[in-house]
C-alpha cells in the first residue's frame, strides 16, 4: 500500500522524450475528488499557451488533474501552441475519465520551440498507470529543468477544533527568478475543504510573502504558475476566521520553505543571502531598498568573491528610490557591523566580515534609522561564474 502523503491525491512522473535525455519530463497530479482550485500567474505580458489556458479554466473553481511537462515552455508558439496545450489536457482527461474543463496544464523549458505533443500522447497511458499516493518525488523530478534537486514541502497542522489537515507542495525554479513571480512552477495540494474564493485570497497573500520576495538574477519568466487545490478528503473545514488564520499560517510557512529552497538552488549559487531592511520611512520604502540591494549584480558578485565591499551596498541603497538619510545608515553582515551612520567601521571590521562571508548562509541587515518603522525582507543569492556557464548553453 502506498504511503499517503496528502489524502485523496495521487502523483506520477515519467520520461516522455521531451528533453531528449533519459530524465523524467512529464508529470501528473490527480485529485480523486474534484478539488476547489485557485492560481496565480506570471505578470510578464509574454505568456505561454498553458498559462493562458489554465488561467481561463481556473475561473471554474474546480480541478481534477494538473498535467505538467518540462523541457519545453510552449511559449511564443502561436495558435499551434494553444492547440497543443488543449490537446495535452484532452489526452489526460480521456485517460482519467474526467471532464477536460477540469484538467489544468503547465509547461517549463525552452521558449519558441513547438511542443512535441505526439511524444506526450504516447507517454500518457504510462503516466496514468504510474499514478500512486507515494509518487510525489517522481512528480517533483519530472518538472525540473536546471534545478539541482527536487523541492517539496509538507506541513501537517491542526485546526483550533483539533481536526488535522495536510498541505503538500512541490515547486521547481533555479533561474530567471525575481519578484512578480519567477521561472517557477508550484503546485499546492491540501486535504481540507475550502472554497475557491478563499483559496484565491489566501494564495495571493502567501505568494507575496514568499515567491514575490526572492530573487536570483532579476529576470521574470513567461510560464510562472502557482496552483492550489483543496479536495476536502480530510476532516478539516474552513468554517470561520480562526480556521482561516490557521490555514493561512500553514500555507505561508509551506511556500516560504519552497521559496528558500529556490534561492538556495539558484543557478550557480554558492550562498543564500537574507536581505533585511528596517527603520525605513514606510514598508514600501523598505522594500525598494531590499529589492535594489538583492538584485544588484555588483553586490551579488561581491558576495561570491567573499569581499566585504559595503560601498556597493550603499550605492544600491542610494539609487533605490527610497527616502533615506545616508548619514544615518548602518549595515551588518550577520553579527559584524561594517557601516555606522553612513561611514565604514574600518579594516578590522571588514576582516571580520570577510570571515562571515565564507558562510553558506548570511544575513545582510540594513538599518536606515529614519525614525520610521518600515521593514522588508528579500532572499537572494550570489552571482557566480557558473551562472554564466549554465545560461550561455541552456539550449544546447
Amino acid at each position: 500500500m502506498d504511503r499517503v502523503v496528502c489524502k485523496g491525491y495521487k502523483w506520477s512522473g515519467v520520461y516522455a522524450g521531451i528533453k531528449g535525455r533519459r530524465k523524467k519530463d512529464l508529470g501528473l497530479i490527480f485529485s480523486e475528488n474534484p478539488a476547489s482550485v485557485a492560481a496565480v500567474f506570471t505578470k510578464n505580458l509574454v505568456k505561454a499557451a498553458p498559462v493562458v489556458l489554465t488561467a481561463r479554466r481556473v475561473v471554474n473553481g474546480l480541478c481534477h488533474a494538473v498535467v505538467v511537462n518540462s523541457g519545453n515552455a510552449n511559449c511564443c508558439t502561436g495558435e499551434a501552441g494553444m492547440r497543443d496545450a488543449e490537446r495535452m489536457t484532452r489526452i489526460v482527461a480521456d485517460a482519467l475519465g474526467v471532464d477536460e474543463a477540469f484538467v489544468l496544464v503547465a509547461s517549463t523549458g525552452v521558449i519558441g520551440v513547438p511542443l512535441p505533443v505526439e511524444v506526450i500522447e504516447r507517454a500518457v497511458p504510462n503516466l496514468v498507470k504510474k499514478l500512486s499516493y507515494g509518487s510525489l518525488q517522481d512528480f517533483a523530478k519530472s518538472i525540473m529543468t536546471t534545478d539541482r534537486f527536487a523541492k517539496v514541502a509538507t506541513v501537517h497542522e491542526k485546526m483550533p477544533g483539533g481536526e488535522e489537515f495536510t498541505i503538500c507542495a512541490v515547486a521547481k525554479g533555479a533561474g530567471m527568478i525575481r519578484p512578480d513571480m519567477a521561472t517557477m512552477l508550484c503546485f499546492v495540494c491540501t486535504d481540507l475543504k475550502a472554497d475557491a474564493e478563499f483559496l484565491s485570497k489566501a494564495l495571493a497573500v502567501a505568494v507575496d510573502k514568499s515567491f514575490n520576495a526572492i530573487t536570483v538574477d532579476g529576470d521574470t519568466s513567461t510560464n510562472d504558475t502557482v496552483i492550489i487545490m483543496a479536495n476536502g478528503a480530510g476532516k478539516a473545514r474552513i468554517s470561520g476566521d480562526d480556521e482561516k488564520k490557521c490555514f493561512c499560517r500553514a500555507l505561508d510557512r509551506t511556500l516560504m520553505d519552497l521559496a528558500r529552497l529556490m534561492v538556495k538552488d539558484g543557478e550557480g549559487a554558492t550562498k543564500l543571502i537574507d536581505v533585511r531592511v528596517r527603520g525605513a520611512c514606510s514598508a514600501p520604502d523598505a522594500r525598494l531598498v531590499a529589492d535594489a540591494v538583492a538584485n544588484s549584480s555588483l553586490v551579488k558578485t561581491a558576495f561570491f568573491g567573499e569581499d566585504a565591499n559595503w560601498g556597493r551596498i550603499m550605492a544600491a541603497i542610494g539609487r533605490s528610490g527610497a527616502n533615506i538619510m545616508p548619514e544615518s545608515t548602518d549595515i551588518f553582515f550577520d553579527e559584524v557591523q561594517v557601516v555606522s551612520n553612513g561611514l565604514g567601521c574600518g579594516l578590522p571590521a571588514e576582516e571580520k566580515a570577510g570571515l562571515v562571508l565564507k558562510r553558506n548562509e548570511i544575513t545582510l541587515l540594513i538599518d536606515l534609522k529614519t525614525g520610521g518603522a518600515g521593514e522588508a525582507r528579500v532572499l537572494t543569492c550570489d552571482l557566480s561564474t557558473e551562472y554564466v556557464k549554465i545560461n550561455s548553453d541552456y539550449r544546447s
